[in-house]
């Protein structure tokens, strides 16, 4: 064997580094591990056997640390036969890498199964957490809500002449939209007082807040060849009003920001507040949600005079024009499945009136109101006049 055992040795408290020798104590109780400075033999500490661990070294050399002595605290000895007797001198050294191993082990399985109930939280009990949550939101916050929203989104919305919003309230076309949306919501038992604003805006797409107000693009109108077309579009919108989706959707999208924060730490509620914007303005429903609305819709469509599957054919007529795909929002956000028209098919009945959702009046108003020439008209529309509506009717 060499001549003496040697080794490096670091206190823990500053970064010099000692060379050293080391020899064990037989004869003490409890054996000590002894260290000492190699040219000086002047004792520098005394580690208690049973306190000294192994911690993970480089190839072949041994790195002992000691539970009573400071974190860094550590003595280094080079690979050779030193080394081998010292790894089987000391008794606890093993028991203590074993131990550490089960921590590890007991560590990596609660990593694992805390992964697994957040990954069941957000696809279980998220969802759940918001529909629960949103029966108990007062109808006066969540209006209140989409008011806050309102201002935000039409500030995003607007150009350097502002918001852009299509005619005034005495409007034809707004007059003919507010009459349709109040015959929607009648006996439907929802609190909400329903305010469709027409954009003037390139893009394909509408959209609900929570609260009652609803948005139709002028891109979209442009697109909408009949009047059943739009009365489906927007009946689908204010379904989402009366079931709330709206504000089951931000409540589900800040659980969901605050269950990331915590995961990762962050608890500032920048993740909880960038979720709620974008949710606001691009409302990707869950499936029910969509079937819900869907439904809304056509049981209004055969209590006013529409097709349900009016809605459908928009959608796929729009999802057939190449050259609007890269603005497609209304069909991402709505996405049309074969499920999906399927269902909408299977609402269809005989309606209950005889007369038109629109007047052709109406509709040729609501067509121009953003100051394009209305398109020509093609089925959907009736000739009977059920004349304008005052303003605020």
């Amino acid at each position: 064997m060499e001549t003496e055992p040697t080794g490096r040795y670091y206190d823990g408290v500053v970064a010099t580094r000692h060379f050293v020798t080391f020899a064990l104590t037989r004869d003490a109780a409890p054996a000590e591990l002894i260290i000492a400075d190699r040219d000086t033999r002047e004792e520098l500490d005394r580690w208690p056997v049973e306190s000294v661990f192994e911690v993970a070294g480089l190839g072949d050399e041994l790195r002992l640390g000691a539970a009573d002595r400071p974190y860094g605290a550590r003595l280094t000895v080079p690979a050779g036969e030193w080394c081998t007797a010292l790894r089987e001198a000391l008794p606890g050294r093993g028991r203590r890498v074993r131990l550490e191993r089960g921590q590890q082990r007991r560590i990596l399985g609660i990593a694992v199964a805390a992964l697994a109930s957040v990954i069941a939280a957000y696809v279980f009990g998220v969802p759940v957490l918001a529909d629960g949550v949103t029966r108990l939101v007062p109808p006066a916050w969540e209006t209140r809500l989409g008011d806050g929203a309102r201002l935000q989104i039409e500030g995003m919305l607007s150009d350097g002449r502002g918001f852009q919003a299509c005619g005034d309230q005495f409007d034809a076309g707004n007059v003919a939209i507010r009459r349709f949306a109040a015959e929607v919501m009648a006996d439907t038992g929802s609190p909400f007082i329903p305010r469709v604003t027409v954009v003037r805006s390139p893009l394909t797409n509408a959209f609900a807040l929570p609260g009652g107000q609803v948005y139709y693009f002028s891109g979209l109108l442009e697109r909408t060849e009949t009047a059943d077309e739009f009365a489906g579009v927007l009946a689908h919108e204010l379904g989402h009003v009366v079931n709330r989706h709206g504000m089951e959707m931000l409540i589900e999208s800040s659980a969901t920001g605050l269950l990331v924060g915590f995961v990762l730490g962050d608890m500032t509620n920048l993740s909880v507040a960038a979720a709620a914007g974008a949710t606001l303005i691009d409302s990707r429903f869950s499936r029910e949600a969509e079937h819900e609305a869907d439904a809304f819709a056509g049981a209004a469509g055969n209590r006013l005079g529409f097709s349900p599957l009016a809605l459908a054919s928009l959608l796929e007529r729009v999802a057939a024009d190449d050259t609007m795909s890269r603005t497609l929002a209304l069909l991402n956000t709505h996405p049309l499945t074969d499920e999906r028209r399927a269902a909408l098919e299977a609402l269809e009945v005989a309606p209950i009136t005889a007369l038109p959702v629109f007047s052709e009046a109406e509709w040729q108003a609501i067509k121009s109101m953003c100051g394009r020439p209305a398109a020509s008209v093609s089925g959907g529309v009736g000739v009977v006049d059920r004349g304008a509506s005052p303003p605020g009717s």
